[in-house]
């Protein structure tokens, strides 16, 4: 029997993106689609490239619909609005995927810090599993809710972890600088992503303290407590780019003992060998946003920078899939004990 879906926030990106990839999952049925502003208008109103492909209407959001239709439901809303819907769901046994980043973070407090506003559902952040599965599969399977990651830190931690399990880099001395499409921002108009703004222009923004920084700190931590713990900050600068789609971030990470950029790849190598969604790039090619386009693939390497002692990590993921949607699906298949790469094997669109 297929998995009966929902999704709250279908008419964003990342809700379209969750209906794209779903309208070809062969386990897996979207039977509710919800929106506060686009109910009664068809999927296809929101996301042209859906029409006679997804044949729904939006609804007005309902926790009893939602219970009595579905086995699990994406909430892909701004932070803040999926605290308050989750509990719900879960009370009702409902399984509950967030894309959004309301359970992002282990700690209430922390919430607080990097979002300004209180927690209104503290009780379950502790049950709540972060949702990168090369991180957290087993954890992820038995899940009730999921956090999906954030794009930025879903880029940022695939390319550290090898590293940290090696114990061959200083993590209190942690710097990214970060490139995304203009996607990223979400699907709300802002003068900064506005065409005449954003085109032929590069721009940094959120710097200092972007909210995704806590998150990369915390996923490190995370990384660390395997060998007993150790002090972590990061120092995070994103960009936006003129593009739609993709983050290509850079590591600049310094080494606590000598390795080569062979060691280096060697390591992600072994790391990730088992891993479906991660491919490690040889010392012949360096990551592009190009090649992940619309995949749930991640592309890494690294190159060791002899005369400064410091280790390069480049790492390059579609944001909208691999760093929204895709993985989100991925947490899906995992929780319900699927293949976890149906629906998802789409490479990328090169060129």
């Amino acid at each position: 029997m297929a998995v009966r879906v929902g999704i709250v926030g279908g008419t964003g990106y990342a809700g379209g993106e969750l209906l794209r990839i779903l309208s070809q999952h062969p386990q897996a049925e979207v039977v509710y689609a919800a929106s506060r502003t686009q109910a009664g208008q068809p999927v296809a109103a929101t996301h042209p490239g859906l029409a006679r492909v997804v044949d729904l209407e939006y609804e007005a959001i309902d926790i009893g619909v939602m219970a009595a239709r579905c086995d699990v439901v994406f909430l892909a809303v701004p932070h803040g609005a999926s605290m308050g819907l989750a509990a719900e769901l879960v009370e009702k046994g409902v399984r509950v995927i967030d894309i959004g980043t309301d359970f992002r973070f282990r700690d209430a407090e922390e919430y607080r810090f990097w979002y300004g506003i209180e927690h209104q559902a503290a009780e379950l952040l502790a049950e709540a599993v972060y949702g990168l599965p090369e991180m957290n599969r087993e954890a992820v399977r038995k899940a009730r809710i999921v956090a999906n990651p954030g794009c930025y830190p879903t880029s940022v931690l695939l390319g550290i972890a090898p590293f940290v399990h090696a114990d061959c880099i200083d993590t209190a001395t942690v710097v990214v600088s970060a490139m995304s499409g203009v996607s990223g921002a979400g699907s709300t108009p802002k003068q900064m992503y506005h065409f005449p703004e954003c085109t032929e222009n590069v721009q940094a923004y959120g710097v200092p303290g972007h909210r995704h920084t806590g998150e990369m700190e915390q996923g490190i931590r995370a990384l660390l407590a395997a060998r007993g713990g150790g002090p972590v900050t990061v120092s995070f600068v994103p960009h936006l780019v003129p593009m739609s789609r993709g983050i290509l971030a850079t590591l600049n990470l310094r080494l606590t003992r000598a390795i080569t950029t062979q060691d280096a790849v060697q390591l992600m190598q072994d790391y990730y060998r088992s891993e479906p969604f991660v491919r490690v790039l040889g010392a012949d090619r360096l990551p592009q946003t190009k090649s992940v386009l619309g995949s749930n693939y991640c592309d890494v390497t690294a190159r060791v920078d002899h005369r400064s002692g410091r280790l390069i990590v480049l790492s390059a993921i579609d944001n909208l899939v691999k760093g929204a949607a895709g993985q989100a699906v991925q947490n899906m298949n995992i929780m319900f004990g699927l293949e976890e790469t149906l629906g998802l094997r789409a490479p990328g669109l090169y060129p």
